[in-house]
């Protein structure tokens, strides 16, 4: 064989060889999800990490057995149903073992055991279950104290309201909406410690462990190296430094902030490249999803009007659809129910799932208003061109479209405001956005006026600009 054949089937060997060991590499690297809004197991600190009980469990376990992950941070629920559609390997995220539960996942032994307390505002009466009668409780969705109110509601006759994350809810008892509110204790004993104005007025009920969860029938040795994992650093103290560090510190001294951090514009000054992050995140995904759905709309808009029946058939049914189907739903389907139906561990990456999302949304509102601009040029116009001999595109090209263009300038500009604000909606699938910028940042400070009216004034600049952007268009053009 000669000396270049010899060169190149070592090269290719070599190659193959390094493809092996990459794609044996990247089969060890899993992806966990974790909630983001449940300190002390876990929350985002200062600078954009994330810290907690969990979190520090995870990384101890993993550097014990060598295990190579990569931590996503959503709400829990989207947690647990990405789990399920394969979308993650494993959820950590102060997961109560139950008997339902385990129908679906299987789970790693107990590495936190924890009661349920039951929380009212600080100038409450409520002492007991039974004053509860005919009154509002506020739940965590999927938590330990929400299966337990759940179990005593009839009983004691209260309604329930479920919230997302536990800082709505603490605020939704703090003002008065809610009687009360069930959570876990180190949870609740945490955010009272750190300034919540709630206070704890029952024991602990249905003592709960936690557990770290896989598919069930998937990821077995994942949960083989947790299990051992968790049983060395129980052994060395390590587990108990973890416990200790949340448990008895206080949240300053974990996230990293000062008092005169609490201030409007200390809040603003510490908190800016993560703020920043999130705005860069926002605005990526809203032009991207504008383009594409003008692009789309634009399609949509010109069959609408072609002669016959099927283009507008077609428009007609493609509006309809993604113009009624609500967003959150949209993006649910497309992130995890689509994926899912495909199967063979096909996966769409969040972004790509969250733009799409936007785009067929939005792109069918605009379809429908470019349909509609078009439709408003005088019918003469068409009939015009037509007579003077101009083929049908043509004379759609050069005489309707841009007058359908000039009178639907407003309205692109109204969907580039819509398509930013529905940007917020997309943090359910794990994006963090302007919106969950802020949630994350409430979920270890509280300040959920301060923060809120942050990002409500971040919209509002952003959304100003906007406008004046449409009117200096429309000056141009008239």
């Amino acid at each position: 064989m000669k000396k270049w054949q010899v060169a190149v089937v070592m090269l290719l060997a070599a190659l193959g060889s390094w493809f092996t060991v990459g794609t044996q590499a990247q089969a060890k690297t899993y992806t966990i999800a974790t909630d983001t809004t449940f300190a002390p197991f876990e929350f985002q600190a200062k600078g954009g990490k994330y810290k907690g009980i969990d979190i520090d469990i995870l990384k101890a376990i993993s550097k014990k057995e060598n295990i190579n992950y990569k931590l996503k941070a959503i709400s829990f629920g989207a947690a647990v149903q990405q789990l399920s559609a394969n979308q993650v390997d494993g959820v950590i995220a102060g997961m109560n073992v139950t008997p339902e539960r385990k129908k679906t996942f299987d789970f790693s032994n107990a590495y936190y055991t924890s009661g349920v307390v039951m929380a009212v505002a600080k100038d409450s009466k409520i002492k007991s279950f039974s004053q509860l009668k005919g009154k509002t409780v506020a739940l965590k969705t999927g938590t330990a104290g929400a299966t337990y109110a759940k179990s005593i509601e009839s009983k004691y006759g209260f309604k329930i309201k479920y919230f997302n994350d536990s800082n709505n809810m603490y605020n939704d008892v703090k003002v008065g909406n809610s009687a009360a509110c069930f959570e876990d204790y180190p949870v609740m004993s945490y955010g009272i410690k750190n300034g919540i104005a709630l206070k704890i007025v029952s024991k602990q009920y249905e003592a709960g462990d936690y557990g770290f969860a896989v598919k069930k029938g998937k990821n077995a040795e994942l949960l083989k190296k947790f299990n051992a994992g968790l049983k060395a650093i129980k052994a060395d103290g390590t587990y108990k430094k973890i416990i200790d560090k949340y448990l008895n510190s206080s949240e300053s001294s974990l996230t990293g902030e000062t008092a005169s951090s609490r201030t409007f514009i200390g809040l603003f000054t510490q908190n800016l490249s993560t703020i920043g992050s999130g705005l860069w995140m926002t605005m990526e995904l809203t032009v991207i999803s504008i383009i594409l759905a003008t692009i789309m709309g634009l399609v949509l808009g010109v069959l609408g009007v072609m002669p016959g029946k099927v283009g507008p058939a077609i428009s007609s049914t493609i509006i309809y659809i993604f113009r009624g189907m609500p967003l959150m739903v949209l993006a649910f389907f497309i992130y995890i129910g689509f994926p899912d139906l495909i199967g063979h561990g096909f996966k769409i990456p969040a972004f790509i799932a969250g733009m799409i999302t936007l785009m067929l949304n939005e792109g069918a509102y605009t379809g429908a208003f470019v349909k509609g601009g078009f439709q408003a040029v005088d019918d003469g116009q068409m009939e015009a061109a037509r007579s003077l001999g101009l083929p049908y595109w043509t004379a759609m090209r050069k005489v309707i479209m841009p007058q359908g263009i000039r009178i639907m300038i407003p309205s692109f500009i109204n969907q580039f405001i819509i398509t930013l604000k529905d940007t917020s909606i997309l943090s359910v699938i794990g994006i963090v956005e302007l919106t969950q910028t802020g949630t994350l940042i409430i979920a270890r400070n509280f300040e959920g006026f301060k923060i809120w009216l942050m990002i409500a004034m971040i919209y509002l600049l952003i959304i100003t600009l906007l406008t004046w952007l449409s009117n200096w268009v429309q000056r141009r053009i008239n």
